[in-house]
């Protein structure tokens, strides 16, 4: 699990290196997991070892919420001074990400020709 986990932060750490070096507006876990991804191309398959060690990370997924609940909780008066612009942005967010998802979907699954469909 030890060196699996090793690999997981290196990742990361190579794309905050990234991200630090080219200037790229992008979080650096992002371009890490993308690493990630691109090695397990050219591998082919993915490690038992690294399987594991993702599916521990994910059954523990809830912990990872606690210090964003924490910080909610000490911000509350915050969040509610600014609950008109924040539930907006939620809610226009939301619309526009059915809207392209949707789009996508059509041109993606729209016959080539008449005489597929």
């Amino acid at each position: 699990m030890l060196p699996s986990l090793t690999v997981l932060l290196l990742c990361q750490l190579a794309g905050e290196v990234l991200v630090r070096l080219l200037g790229l507006p992008l979080p650096g876990p992002v371009v890490g997991m993308v690493i990630l991804f691109l090695g397990l191309l050219a591998r082919g398959r993915v490690p038992q070892g690294l399987d594991q060690t993702v599916k521990a990370i994910l059954g523990n997924f809830a912990l990872l919420f606690i210090p964003a609940s924490v910080g909610v909780m000490v911000h509350l008066g915050t969040i509610w001074t600014e609950a008109l612009p924040i539930a907006a942005a939620v809610v226009g967010s939301t619309v526009l990400t059915i809207v392209v998802t949707g789009r996508l979907m059509q041109s993606l699954f729209k016959p080539k020709d008449k005489e597929q469909a």
